[in-house]
């Protein structure tokens, strides 16, 4: 999910920040929040509200995301990015068998548990993003007319395999968005787009979370399961040594 708001124009979100003194950022970065149109400010805060949903692992966070998505497609729509828009038709879809997978394959449990992946599962992820990044940057990218073709691929691909990983509820979700954010801070800082930035920021911080809280769940999950396998070892086991 892109989070850059398309209808506003650089100068409207920052205006041209030369001198990178404190006060002068963060006036950019109120001009953003305030100059926002109110569909721009809903998609920030539909957002952030999914993200921080998804840490939790309720399943609230499928129909937010389901919404939030919704909203970038329209704002990419409006302002005619046809291949950005086109993107959020397979976030929809992700997002709608995320949903299914974490309900139905649960099964008996509270929820669907925490997984990693195996490193061959981490590599092919990594060799297939990178993959998707070179074709969309050299060719959708000058289709387009970006301004930053290949900083556009990479956010779009790896957005879209952290995507995929998330509805899976693969903990490696979270290091993909925070490679996806730092590209995306690292790039708007050096435009000049400090208010673009600290959003990324904002989603920076909520995939550390995230990462942390993720973690934290499959420890405690793997943890339960251990304890339930030796309990029901010495269970079965007891009446043998008894006899």
């Amino acid at each position: 999910m892109v989070f850059w708001s398309p209808t506003q124009k650089p100068q409207a979100l920052v205006g041209c920040v030369r001198t990178h003194t404190l006060e002068t950022i963060l006036r950019n970065i109120w001009d953003g929040i305030v100059t926002s149109a109110p569909l721009d400010q809903a998609n920030l805060v539909l957002g952030v509200l999914g993200v921080w949903l998804m840490i939790k692992r309720t399943l609230w966070a499928f129909p937010v995301g389901l919404l939030a998505v919704t909203v970038q497609g329209v704002l990419f729509w409006r302002s005619r990015f046809p291949a950005d828009a086109t993107l959020q038709i397979f976030f929809l879809g992700a997002l709608a068998w995320g949903w299914w997978h974490w309900v139905h394959d649960r099964g008996a449990a509270p929820e669907l548990p925490v997984t990693k992946l195996t490193w061959s599962g981490r590599i092919v992820t990594v060799v297939a993003a990178a993959g998707a990044t070179c074709l969309w940057a050299l060719t959708i990218g000058p289709w387009t007319g970006a301004v930053m073709p290949w900083r556009d691929a990479f956010i779009a691909a790896f957005s879209v395999a952290a995507q995929f990983l998330q509805a899976r509820k693969n903990l490696e979700n979270w290091p993909v968005w925070v490679a996806v954010n730092v590209v995306a801070i690292a790039s708007y800082w050096r435009a000049d787009l400090a208010y673009t930035a600290f959003l990324y920021a904002i989603y920076l911080v909520l995939a550390l979370v995230g990462w942390r809280e993720w973690r934290l769940a499959m420890a405690k999950m793997n943890g339960l399961s251990e304890r339930m396998a030796n309990a029901a070892r010495q269970g079965t086991s007891a009446p043998t040594s008894g006899t």
